[in-house]
């Protein structure tokens, strides 16, 4: 069963590794082209993350430096990959197609320039998160005690993705951020998200902002970090299945999909540890849910809530 995966760390991997990791079968990289492959990954999303300790005025030059390893090394080398620009793209995609996306994981790299995120826009973003665990001058990100929403800049940030139809996602933001962009933005999304009820840690959604989501009709994609699953002990794919359930019961059947996090985490859900491994989340899940249910969650709903396709 084919699956939409709404986010790894890959671009971040090749760009530090310069050049000496392989997009296409790397042993280094959790979601390479040949574990996508195997796990019968159709779209991977490949998101931009700049680290907090990179001085400022280098930032947008880092997130330049991922985004030409991902036409270099993804795209350029690897024929079979389709370039995600437009969401009419996903319908171009053909048998023995992977599609790549690029995404953007805190606005740090822009400054307080909207040029910049126009520039990002332009060369294929289209889901951008405001921060990452720190605060910037967007908002504050999960990690950041003060807890704080968007800043004005922020707010610009949301009405720049409405107006260019593109998602903001709420993974990463304080609370109080969430229920901001859960307000202003026409395309909230969570591309890595668990349920707090489950495991509390600030980066999962409480029920109440999820059933918010799910009354705006927004997805939450359930991510794969065993802190995230679990607050001890090993986490398994029963485990990682109990945050779809729950969403479920929340009302959210139709609105959750995937986003794994390889390659930005460094545990692991037994039986998960790759992107080759990805049809054994779907094996169990077809054990609890009906088929047309488990292709929802694993591609079918993202598709269903595509920008341009009318609700």
């Amino acid at each position: 069963m084919n699956i939409i995966d709404l986010h790894c760390d890959v671009l971040l991997k090749l760009w530090e590794a310069k050049g000496s990791i392989r997009f296409a079968d790397g042993p280094d990289l959790q979601a390479n082209k040949a574990r996508l492959q195997k796990g019968k990954v159709k779209v991977q999303c490949f998101a931009i993350f700049i680290e907090p300790d990179i001085p400022s005025d280098q930032k947008f030059q880092a997130a330049l430096g991922q985004i030409d390893y991902f036409y270099k090394e993804v795209l350029g080398k690897n024929p079979d990959m389709l370039h995600i620009k437009e969401w009419s793209d996903f319908e171009r995609l053909k048998i023995g197609q992977i599609g790549a996306m690029l995404t953007l994981e805190g606005v740090d790299a822009i400054g307080n320039n909207l040029l910049k995120l126009r520039t990002l826009h332009q060369l294929g973003v289209r889901l951008v998160g405001l921060t990452w665990n720190n605060a910037n001058l967007a908002a504050d990100g999960a990690g950041e005690p003060r807890g704080g929403g968007l800043t004005l800049l922020g707010k610009e940030i949301v009405a720049f993705n409405n107006e260019h139809k593109i998602f903001t996602d709420v993974s990463h933001l304080s609370d109080k951020g969430i229920w901001e962009v859960i307000e202003l933005a026409d395309y909230p999304i969570a591309s890595h998200s668990n349920a707090r009820a489950l495991c509390h840690h600030p980066r999962n959604l409480t029920d109440e902002q999820a059933v918010a989501m799910f009354k705006k009709d927004a997805m939450i994609h359930v991510v794969y970090h065993p802190p995230f699953i679990k607050e001890t002990g090993e986490a398994t794919i029963p485990d990682l299945i109990k945050h779809i359930d729950h969403f479920c019961a929340l009302g959210g059947v139709k609105n959750i999909g995937l986003g794994s996090d390889f390659d930005g985490i460094s545990q692991f859900v037994v039986n998960l540890e790759d992107a080759s491994k990805s049809q054994n989340l779907i094996n169990a899940l077809l054990k609890y849910y009906s088929e047309d249910e488990v292709r929802g969650f694993a591609s079918q709903n993202f598709l269903n809530h595509l920008p341009e396709v009318p609700r």
